[in-house]
């Protein structure tokens, strides 16, 4: 562990990648900031740039866009009581009536703090954490790893709204459907390519992230005609005010930034639960542990009710690194994005990342620190520069997300059929999204469904044929089970909201 976090700390630290820490927290707060557009659409404009990067530099990028996204989602949260990211919407409960307050300054310095401290907590969890994870790795075989892509797929149920369980598995069935595109990996036998050369390879994955999440998100700016031009005289009304914090206050703040950073982190780990469900748990649960008299202030300018979403939502963007990186399963539909970029360039995670390629795994943890770093230093100096880039208006930035979808996937292959295909699938998935079909279902079911195929059929190899597999090794065993008490939770659940 100590030869490989040295490793880590080596990579991490070189210029560039220090470089790379920075560049992917500026334009994370950046777009973060900008209504509409979330760390998805972040990661999914980030993934053609990185082409070319080492993996260990791509990844340091894209986690530094993801938890600066959600740093950034606050500023308009606190300011314009407009959150750029769902995971900073209960921000907003307390930080838009502290800025019209005329605390604007503090609120954003409270947000800040919260932010680096959580981020801070959970990463030393994350430390701690993905080792113990990693030492089941020399016991997993292809049984396993099918069985554990099995709960990865099962557990979309977190994915979904309320009542939203069979449109999350319906986008998932889509996703690996489209995932059996092209070349069959075990006898390159192409299938369903319809005749087609450019479906030959199959279908890729950076096009269907341009796609459902970027251009499908201009589509529906357009579709909605969305006038969410903010004016700077809109950002000049929130008077900043000072951004010094008080003993009082700091000391009001600690108790709820310990306890709200543990309950992020847990929140995170689990798969598809992610920032946003952690923000909101973290305020209802901070509300619901306060004083008679604290209670009154909470949705009324409370330092608790600020402190609480915001530690927990950072913490749990460090939390979803945990299931990644350590068993390749999403935590958020983020790190959905984000394993589909791993497995293109060539990196498996999963149990044996943190035995065959240390440097990696360590590099990305180690970087979260240096990453929480940099975001308090460029927040706190930059606050009222940083808030007059939410002057942006609809009809600079739609055309901008276009041309950078359009771009960044010509560049990769050159080929003009890419672009047709890509806006066929983004005009779709605008119309599944008018319908409230979920995106994140249909890219997690494409990403693992190449890897669940692969691990089937050799699990049935070595078995000469048969499924015993399932029952004779413990680990299969096991994982099957909560497979189906996942499945059998959310058929108590639709019973019991039918009888209600």
């Amino acid at each position: 562990m100590i030869e490989g976090m040295m490793m880590g700390i080596n990579t991490a630290f070189s210029g560039y990648n220090i470089l790379m820490v920075m560049m992917g927290c500026f334009a994370g707060t950046i777009i973060g900031m900008l209504p509409g557009l979330g760390p998805m659409s972040a990661i999914a404009l980030m993934i053609p740039i990185t082409y070319g990067f080492d993996p260990a530099s791509a990844m340091i990028l894209m986690a530094g866009v993801y938890y600066g996204a959600i740093f950034g989602g606050s500023t308009s949260s606190i300011l314009i009581n407009a959150p750029g990211v769902a995971g900073t919407v209960s921000s907003s409960f307390d930080g838009y009536p502290m800025s019209q307050k005329g605390h604007a300054g503090k609120a954003l310095a409270i947000a800040a703090y919260a932010s680096f401290s959580g981020g801070t907590i959970a990463a030393l969890f994350l430390l701690v954490a993905a080792p113990q994870l990693a030492k089941v790795s020399l016991s997993f075989q292809s049984a396993d790893y099918f069985a554990l892509m099995c709960v990865g797929l099962l557990s979309i149920a977190a994915f979904a709204s309320k009542g939203q369980f069979l449109k999350a598995m319906i986008m998932t069935a889509l996703g690996l459907a489209l995932s059996t595109v092209g070349q069959d990996s075990l006898s390159d036998i192409t299938r369903f390519a319809f005749g087609n050369i450019n479906l030959m390879d199959g279908i890729s994955f950076v096009l269907l992230v341009m796609a459902t999440f970027a251009m499908s998100e201009a589509f529906m700016i357009i579709f909605k005609k969305m006038d969410i031009n903010f004016k700077s005289s809109d950002v000049s009304k929130a008077s900043l005010g000072s951004i010094k914090l008080s003993k009082k206050e700091v000391k009001e703040m600690v108790p709820t930034i310990g306890r709200t950073s543990v309950l992020g982190f847990f929140v995170g780990v689990l798969p598809g639960a992610g920032a946003t469900i952690a923000s909101f748990l973290a305020w209802g649960f901070e509300r619901s542990i306060a004083s008679a008299k604290d209670k009154l202030k909470f949705g009324k300018g409370s330092i608790k009710g600020l402190a609480a979403p915001e530690t927990a939502n950072n913490a749990a963007c460090t939390g979803s690194f945990v299931p990644l990186l350590t068993l390749g399963i999403p935590g958020s539909g983020t790190t959905a994005v984000m394993l589909g970029a791993l497995l293109s360039f060539g990196v498996q995670p999963g149990p044996r990342l943190y035995v065959e390629q240390p440097e990696l795994f360590w590099a990305v943890i180690i970087s979260m620190y240096i990453g929480n770093v940099v975001l308090l230093v460029l927040n706190l100096p930059l606050i009222p520069y940083i808030a007059r880039i939410l002057a942006i208006p609809k009809n600079i930035l739609v055309p901008l997300v276009l041309f950078f979808s359009v771009t960044g996937v010509y560049l990769i292959s050159f080929n003009s059929f890419d672009i047709y295909f890509m806006a066929i699938v983004a005009l779709i998935s605008l119309v599944l999204r008018v319908l409230n079909y979920p995106m994140p279902p249909l890219i997690l079911g494409f990403i693992l469904g190449g890897m669940l195929e692969k691990n089937l059929r050799r699990a049935v190899l070595i078995n000469d044929g048969s499924f015993s597999f399932i029952w004779e090794r413990p680990i299969s065993l096991s994982l099957f089970i909560i497979a189906i008490l996942i499945v059998l939770l959310q058929v108590y659940q639709g019973f019991k909201k039918e009888k209600e």
